[in-house]
């Protein structure tokens, strides 16, 4: 079962696993921490009622004793790491979305080529307590697609939201409500933690992976989300989920 681990990590564990389309996974809690980062597919997770989105270079970092489910749309390949409570103390203490940097990818695409569930080794428990610092150290936000209250960046969001197939540029933008470029730009970095070209290719992804898994069409998708063009949107969600719209929603 999906994250379900039955021994405690000591002070890490690994696995790596394939899920198939459309799998569900009811809710738990382990009194332990989970850090979960995916090869290829989406993987959704709930929590109180907020949603998660981890697809590939992004991880899911799950603080011990939270209660949370999951489930995948598409077929999905993840690793997932555990750590035992005693090393979770200097780690996110809420569920935060991890920008993953290239050592923390390479240890883990290392254990999982090794089949290394459990560190036994003097180096392999030293790679372990690498990956610890590694988490601690990457730069996380509360959720893959933050929100700011912050006037006037919380109406440009909520206006590219309400019409995701807005094309106009951050100047325009900036314009229209009254700023400068440079003053919307800075708002981006402080309250979102990324550019305003990234946040929009993120409520694009996000808008059209919902229209994909409600089965519309994958070129009207796109129109709806402001590609000119389906392979426009194929290439951007395909190098975000590392998977295809048509593969996604499971019908090959």
């Amino acid at each position: 079962m999906l994250w379900m681990h039955d021994t405690p990590p000591a002070p890490l564990s690994f696995t790596t696993e394939r899920y198939s389309a459309e799998t569900e996974f009811p809710a738990h809690t382990q009194p332990w921490g989970e850090l979960h980062f995916a090869l290829s597919g989406v993987v959704e997770i709930d929590i109180a009622g907020r949603r998660y989105l981890s697809p590939p270079h992004y991880a899911v970092w799950i603080p011990p004793d939270t209660p949370h489910r999951s489930w995948t749309r598409g077929p999905a390949e993840y690793v997932s790491t555990f750590v035992a409570p005693g090393h979770c103390v200097q780690l996110p203490k809420v569920t935060s979305t991890l920008t993953l940097s290239p050592l923390l990818k390479a240890i883990l695409a290392d254990l999982a080529y090794r089949r290394i569930e459990v560190p036994a080794t003097d180096e392999d428990l030293r790679l372990a307590l690498v990956v610890v610092d590694q988490i601690r150290a990457a730069r996380h936000v509360e959720t893959w697609l933050p929100s700011s209250d912050r006037y006037p960046l919380a109406k440009v969001l909520a206006g590219l939201q309400a019409t995701p197939s807005d094309r106009r540029s951050l100047a325009e933008w900036a314009r229209g409500v009254g700023t400068t470029e440079r003053t919307l730009s800075r708002h981006c970095q402080e309250e979102l933690g990324m550019s305003f070209g990234e946040w929009r290719q993120r409520l694009r992804f996000v808008v059209g992976l919902e229209r994909i898994q409600a089965g519309d069409p994958v070129h009207q998708v796109a129109r709806h989300v402001g590609y000119a063009n389906a392979s426009a949107f194929i290439a951007m969600f395909q190098r975000i989920a590392g998977t295809s719209p048509t593969q996604m929603r499971g019908l090959s």
